[in-house]
């Protein structure tokens, strides 16, 4: 699957600190600094509807981490999924009348003009569900030689007491994986399993439904296999990072983890990093509530898309909070204070920014720090405290690709 096209970004003159992250499976920060290419996986969309703002928080803030992880000296293989094929994108396209396929596309696209227009880096390998099958069937297979797949009807299931280590990604209690599990596209009731948690990895051909053939009969793939396969076939046994948004540790993650660790017997990831969500008319934002703001209305209605990155920087990834007109307007008077300080040349020290700005982007992606820093500066800059600084000569020439880089605003 085509991703979308990469922005420019200057090669900075400086390198940035070691990375380090808050690792929800064991509570504590990791520092993550690999040998060779650092190894990020992002769960990606289900194109069902537009991107709203609880998707850009979470894919601007592992933009965040594959920008300062590209200061810090290293390259990046970054790999996403489109699950382009699942009951709720099937659910909304017999609501609507439209082809499945046709929905998928036409939605996914939208994802790709949003990420281009707000300066998200594309991932190296952008793989969608249809297209992940063979890897799928081939890793079910691999599971079944282990031993931890059974079949209930024409579905096949993964046991999760296969995996020693399961739960340990989410740290849950087994009450609350119980409550997300049937919360978040699970059946624990069905009858015929071993383990209520037990997940579906193929699920047998239904009336109505797309279905591929395979050696287990005709059928598709389960949510969270499709990522363990893409995951293992584009980086190795053992990525550095898995990331996505909380609502994903448990089942997702932890299903995911189970997967690849039955399979390969090694842990799927160094680090679990999980972004916050973002919630609007005081709950959570989300298709199933109908309470979003999308990316595209907003960028349809002339907002310029570096004041929506910048709204979104305000906040530290890890947090929840709440989008409200107010944040929008803010960002976009920030956008346009910043421009003019900018467009001085001169201004106050910029040397001292750039150390600030790399090191709170090292410092488990803080962001709202970062833009702090050029807060002070653009003050101090513009004299909104009465007094001018324009003692760095080179101040704009040397924030300005460091803005771009490590933050991805170009102004």
């Amino acid at each position: 699957m085509r991703a979308w096209t990469a922005p420019e970004i200057p090669t900075l003159d400086v390198v940035g600190p070691p990375v380090s992250l808050h690792d929800t499976a064991s509570g504590g920060r990791v520092t993550v600094a690999p040998d060779d290419a650092a190894r990020l996986y992002v769960c990606g969309i289900t194109p069902y509807d537009a991107t709203h703002l609880g998707h850009a928080n979470t894919y601007i803030g592992f933009d965040l981490l594959n920008r300062a992880w590209r200061s810090a000296g290293h390259q990046v293989r970054y790999v996403q999924n489109v699950t382009d094929v699942d009951d709720p994108l099937l659910e909304r396209a017999t609501k609507v009348g439209v082809d499945w396929v046709e929905l998928a596309e036409r939605e996914t696209e939208l994802f790709r003009q949003d990420m281009q227009a707000l300066r998200v880096l594309p991932p190296d390998a952008y793989v969608g569900a249809v297209e992940s099958i063979p890897l799928v069937v081939a890793l079910i297979e691999r599971l079944q030689e282990a031993g931890a797949i059974y079949r209930v009807e024409d579905d096949l299931y993964f046991s999760v007491t296969a995996d020693p280590a399961f739960g340990d990604e989410s740290g849950y209690d087994r009450e609350t994986m119980m409550r997300f599990f049937a919360e978040r596209g699970g059946d624990p009731d069905r009858a015929g399993k071993k383990d209520p948690l037990d997940c579906v990895v193929w699920r047998g051909e239904r009336p109505d439904e797309p279905s591929w053939e395979s050696p287990f009969g005709p059928g598709r793939p389960g949510w969270h296999i499709e990522c363990t396969a893409i995951a293992l076939e584009h980086l190795g046994s053992t990525m550095d990072v898995q990331a996505g948004g909380s609502d994903l540790v448990f089942p997702h993650h932890e299903m995911c983890a189970g997967h690849a660790q039955v399979a390969t017997g090694a842990p799927f990831a160094r680090a679990y990093v999980h972004a916050g969500m973002v919630g609007y008319d005081g709950e959570k934002m989300s298709k199933s509530r109908g309470n979003l703001v999308f990316v595209s209305a907003l960028r349809n209605s002339d907002i310029d898309p570096m004041a929506i990155r910048l709204a979104l920087l305000r906040h530290h990834y890890r947090e929840d909070w709440e989008w409200t007109d107010d944040v929008l307007w803010t960002a976009l008077d920030d956008v346009e204070r910043w421009r003019r300080a900018l467009a001085l040349g001169a201004g106050a020290p910029a040397e001292p920014v750039v150390t600030e700005v790399l090191a709170a982007l090292a410092d488990d992606i803080d962001a709202p720090r970062a833009t702090a820093a050029i807060d002070a500066w653009v003050a101090a800059t513009l004299g909104t405290d009465g007094l001018a600084d324009t003692s760095d000569p080179d101040a704009a020439a040397t924030l300005l690709p460091v803005l771009d880089a490590a933050l991805g605003l170009s102004l």
